[in-house]
């Protein structure tokens, strides 16, 4: 089997709840050795879930992102079975160490020395607290490439503000756009748009880092700021403002120039997307949908004219749609060239016919919460495939390894470390 593109690489991972650690998944799905720096002492924010030692009624009354695991039950190791997590925590290493003391950070530096580069997305004030800086890392060794992901950059007044992505959303404007136009914002619901494109760009940014390592010999310091790095997404909206001096509000489901809506279908909370852009388009809907006296009435003439009427029109979709299954609605609009879809739950993705046929999810297990399937790699390369080659990784599945092979430690000292709370698999008794 060919080699994949970054094997021989080792990336030390530092990374919290979903931004970091889709990162440094995402160079772990691509063949980097990425060693996960954990500790048994203290329980990172939302990484591992919420608490270490929940109680299983505690766990039936989370949101289902942070606690849908098997049973709604907690197991003996509750945090190798939050969701949370382990959908971003394949093909990784994971060891424990305490760096709130002396010998941790001594531990912690002989493993930089070894390394490729080091990821976190720590608010700034951690690893100010921690010692841990580019300046320490470059003293252990000079090719390092470190990348910080903190939410709004490690300069500036909102340096410390501890951030997921919905605070990001609302810093750059996100959330005041995606909302209805008949609700105020306090009905929108979160999103993490945020998260995720922060993972995929800090990806990105390593990669383009070691290339230039490759070539020159150098490490460098990565500042990602994730609220910056979304800003980009919404473009058009500052364009308008800075050249119009015009405030972008909510839309809804609409579109600024064409029919465009969410409707629902039959059976419970179906729903499907329908866009009609152009005349052609709307002549065919009226077709399939018995409408064809309304093909050609002045008030529908045209797209500005159906745009004034929209509320009108989304009426006669809706009642067309309402007694018709979404994949139905779907065939039929797209049979007749328009752009149509139903909108997908978990289990209508799960079981989708075009994403079964390309292998979008695969099995992968993990003691403490069994065989189950996973969503693969975004990307597929011919040359180098990309798989879930392991499972979720525990709390210090993989102490050893990187004690015993990768620092070359006695097995006495092993114990020692074990004894003096480095070393483990389970949080220790007053990490709640």
């Amino acid at each position: 089997m060919a080699r994949l593109p970054l094997e021989g690489i080792r990336i030390l991972d530092m990374t919290v709840v979903w931004a970091g650690t889709y990162c440094t998944m995402l160079l772990a799905d691509l063949g980097a050795e990425v060693i996960r720096i954990e500790s048994i002492q203290t329980l990172p924010p939302i990484t591992r879930g919420t608490m270490a030692h929940p109680p299983k009624a505690v766990i039936e009354g989370m949101p289902a992102f942070v606690a849908a695991m098997p049973g709604r039950d907690p197991g003996e190791r509750p945090w190798n079975r939050y969701p949370l997590f382990n959908a971003h925590a394949r093909n990784k290493l994971s060891m424990t160490v305490d760096l709130l003391r002396p010998e941790g950070m001594e531990i912690f530096k002989r493993l930089v020395k070894i390394s490729d580069g080091f990821i976190e997305n720590n608010v700034t004030e951690t690893m100010d607290k921690l010692g841990i800086s580019y300046e320490m890392l470059r003293e252990q060794t000079r090719e390092i490439i470190m990348l910080r992901m903190p939410a709004y950059g490690n300069s500036g007044p909102y340096k410390n503000y501890r951030s997921f992505g919905i605070h990001m959303e609302g810093v750059i404007g996100h959330t005041l756009l995606r909302g209805y136009a008949d609700r105020d914002p306090s009905c929108n619901t979160n999103v993490y748009t945020a998260d995720a494109a922060g993972g995929v760009q800090g990806a990105f940014a390593m990669l383009a880092a070691l290339h230039y390592r490759n070539r020159t010999g150098k490490g460098q310091l990565i500042e990602l700021a994730q609220a910056e790095n979304m800003v980009p997404y919404l473009g058009q909206f500052f364009m308008d403002y800075s050249m119009n001096g015009r405030r972008n509000t909510t839309l809804g489901n609409r579109h600024s120039t064409s029919v465009q809506g969410c409707y629902r279908c039959k059976g419970e909370d179906r729903w499907v997307n329908i866009t009609l852009a152009t005349d052609g388009e709307w002549r065919a809907f009226c077709g399939v949908a018995g409408l064809e006296e309304l093909a050609h009435v002045d008030r529908f003439a045209d797209a500005e004219a159906r745009y004034a009427h929209h509320d009108e029109i989304d009426g006669l979709i809706a009642r067309w749609t309402a007694d018709r299954d979404h994949y139905e609605v779907m065939e039929i609009l797209q049979n007749a060239g328009i752009a149509a879809g139903p909108v997908l739950d978990q289990r209508d993705a799960h079981n989708d016919p075009h994403l079964q046929a390309r292998g979008t999810f695969e099995e992968a297990s993990q003691e403490d919460v069994g065989t189950h399937l996973y969503t693969g790699s975004p990307y597929k390369m011919s040359e180098t495939p990309i798989k879930i080659r392991r499972g979720p990784v525990q709390l210090g599945q993989d102490n050893e390894y990187v004690y015993k092979t990768l620092l070359q430690m006695s097995d006495e000292e092993y114990v020692r470390l074990e004894r003096d709370g480095h070393i483990g698999m389970d949080f220790a008794d007053h990490v709640l």
